[in-house]
Order: C-alpha cells, then structure tokens, then sequence
C-alpha cells in the first residue's frame, strides 16, 4: 500500500472526531508515527496516548505553526520534516514547548505563511522558501540559476557556517524570521498531459516556447525567461486546474511537489532541468525565538539540527521508493502508478542550460537582483559566496553522504 493510502481508509469525518477529541495536533503527530496501515481504533489509541503524554503537564510557550498545505499524509510523500520538528521540539524540552499544528491551508498558504509569522498570527511556518520570497525578499538569494549542481550541494550549504552570514542572518535582520532547517530538491519544469503521448524530453530546445507557472520567485524568473519558458504566475493551490485545462503546458516545480500536491494525474513528464532551489523549509519568528529562556532557544536549534537530519536522509529515500524519481522507476510508486516519465538530461544538456541562464555565463541578466540582495547582506558577494562554498564539496557526493553539522556553531 502506497503512503498516501495510509490514512484514506479512515474517513475525514471519523479524523475530524478524533481530532475533536485529542486536539488536530495530536491526532496528526499520532498519524505521522505509523509506517503502514492503520486502522481508526490503531489510530485512536495512538492519539490519545499522544495527547496523554502532550498534556503530562502545563506547557510554559504554547506555539502556532502554520504549515501552509500539509498534513500527516502529505508529509510522508515530500519528507519536509514539519512534524518531526514539532514532535522532536515538545518531547526535549519534556511538554514545556507545546506546538499547534495547523496544516492543510487553514490558517496560511504557500505565500502568505511567511507574512502570517511577521504579523504574529502564527509563530512558525513552513511554506518553500520561492513562495515566501514574496513576503520576504532575501530568500531570492538562494534562487541563482544553477548555484548548486545538486541535492548534495544544497544540504552541504545548509549546515554549512557560511549559511549564517549568507542567508540566516541577513533573513533574521531583514524579515525577522529564524531559518531553522529545509528539504532540498532542484527545480525542473513538469509537463501537462499535452506531453503525453509526446517522446521523452532530451534537450531544453523541446521546451523552448512552453508556458509555465512560476512561484513567487523573482529570480527564478530570469531564469525561466533565459530559457524560453514562459513564466507565468499561478498560486500553488490553482496549479492542478491550471495543468489539468490545459491553461498552462507545465509548472515548475520539484518531483516531490508533484506527488504531493496529488499533481501526479496531470503531469506527463517530469523534466529534471535542475536549475534552482526547490526548498520546503521551516522558519519561526525571531522576536518569539529571542523571548524564550537560553536553554529553550538551545532546544529549538538542536530539534531543527535534528529535523534537518531527519529531512536529509528521510527524503532521499522517498524520492526513490515513494515518489519515484528514478531510472528504472520502482513499480509502486507515485510516479509510476500515474505514468509519469522522469526526463532526466544528459550532462551536457545541463551545462547548455546553465549557459543560456547562470550568472556565471549570463551576468547582465542577474546584475539588478544581485546588487539588492548583496546589499541586503551587507555587502557580501552572495552569488559568487555560495558558488564556491559549494564547490568545497566533490561534484559526486551523494546527498545522504553529506556531513550533518551544527551550522550556528562555526
């Protein structure tokens, strides 16, 4: 049974009872603990144990977490470590941290999540760091075209010590949020049914002249547009219409998106360009960070050291064995049981990509954006910082192979 059967066989309506009973939050932390089936009585018992154990004692910080689209099935297709954290964060400072979970779009979504933190009404979010670089502009900085050669790049770069001065301290002093941790995929462009009975992509010149849905990234922009893809703004939550009419010929965005978003029925081919971040990541307002106790703050950096973990290895696996980004592809994944191609580029079509589109190779293109944000750092060379930092790494690493490290440690 695929993951994202594993809480369909219990009814909204009975989900909703139970979580009348022992609260969402519990019932969805109780839910996200199970690796198979489960039954409504398995996952009654899970949830009341959970709320026993929750509500042991008074909590000193009740937290909102606003965790824009995702729940406790969703989150095991797209590993962004939501939940983990929660649970991770209340179990190690023993109930003094208690976290409400609000998933689903109820109380933010994809970009208002961010703006939602800022004004209070929630204290962490989770939303991907394209969609929230409306509300807060410095996270364009991880969006250069082809910055990072892949996963390994990226997770090397979050817990790196140079990701403090390059994006968490400018984001803090900027916006006033917390980065805490992020998954790490690479965006690529996820074509429409239109594709369907069209061969497989091998080139960047078959999708020169496609439309396609933009997030909220001003960088990925220029990219898109360097390549000839039509960028077109369209919310997350009205992308599958989008596809699904025939409005638009593909989105970009990452393969875990996909599955996920239960995007997988309208997509074709899902086209690895890999030109820049795809990164779901979790953030909590500086201002409620600052007003914990020392050995509170202590706990939330070591449960987001946790979580990061967590992410790095958890969604490496269920790219392969869920999602289906593979070649050849497992037969039970989402990917599979929806006849979606991966078009994975050759190396030489990856650099022609990047030669048409980097700062490296196109530097007029990027020049507006990247004095704004190298500004915005306080005079670092944002681009160039990251680029080499990066590079510290072998090209080869395997993302699961990249040294965890306590990045506010230095």
């Amino acid at each position: 049974m695929g993951v994202s059967d594993k809480l369909s066989q219990i009814s909204r309506r009975d989900l909703f009872k139970l979580a009348g009973q022992y609260g969402m939050s519990s019932t969805l932390m109780a839910a996200g603990t199970f690796g198979g089936a489960m039954s409504l009585a398995n996952l009654a018992s899970a949830a009341e144990s959970t709320y026993e154990r929750r509500f042991a004692k008074e909590a000193k910080y009740n937290l909102k977490f606003g965790a824009a689209g995702f729940n406790a099935r969703n989150l095991l297709i797209e590993r962004a470590g939501a939940l983990e954290f929660a649970r991770d964060l209340e179990a190690r400072t023993d109930g003094e941290i208690r976290i409400e979970f609000i998933g689903d779009n109820q109380i933010c979504g994809q970009t208002s999540c961010v703006e939602k933190t800022q004004q209070g009404i929630v204290d962490i979010y989770a939303a991907s760091t394209q969609n929230s670089a409306g509300g807060a502009p410095y996270l364009n900085v991880l969006d250069y075209a082809y910055m990072f050669r892949n996963r390994a790049d990226q997770y090397h770069f979050l817990y790196s010590p140079a990701s403090m001065r390059l994006l968490r301290e400018p984001y803090e002093k900027r916006h006033g949020l917390k980065f805490l941790f992020s998954h790490a995929e690479l965006r690529g462009i996820q074509l429409g049914l239109n594709w369907e009975d069209k061969p497989t992509v091998t080139s960047v010149e078959q999708l020169a002249g496609t439309k396609n849905r933009v997030t909220g990234t001003q960088l990925g922009r220029i990219a898109m547009e360097a390549l000839n893809l039509n960028p077109v703004p369209i919310a997350w939550e009205e992308t599958l219409d989008g596809l699904k009419q025939g409005l638009i010929d593909g989105a970009e965005t990452w393969a875990s998106a996909v599955a996920y978003a239960n995007m997988a029925p309208v997509v074709s081919q899902s086209v690895h360009l890999n030109f820049f971040c795809g990164t779901e990541h979790t953030a909590m307002s500086a201002s409620v960070f600052d007003g914990l106790e020392g050995y509170l703050q202590d706990a939330v950096m070591e449960s987001a050291y946790w979580a990061q973990t967590h992410v790095q290895a958890a969604n490496e696996v269920a790219l392969i064995n869920t999602v289906g980004q593979s070649d050849p592809q497992l037969p039970n994944t989402i990917f599979a049981q929806n006849n979606v191609r991966n078009a994975f580029l050759s190396a030489e079509e990856i650099k022609k990509a990047e030669e048409m589109c980097s700062p490296e190779y196109q530097p007029a293109l990027w020049e507006e954006w990247r004095e704004r944000l190298n500004g915005w750092s306080g005079g670092l060379d944002t681009y160039q910082e990251i680029y080499d930092e990066v590079r510290t790494i072998d090209a080869n690493t395997l993302p699961e192979n990249v040294e965890p490290r306590r990045w506010w440690k230095g």
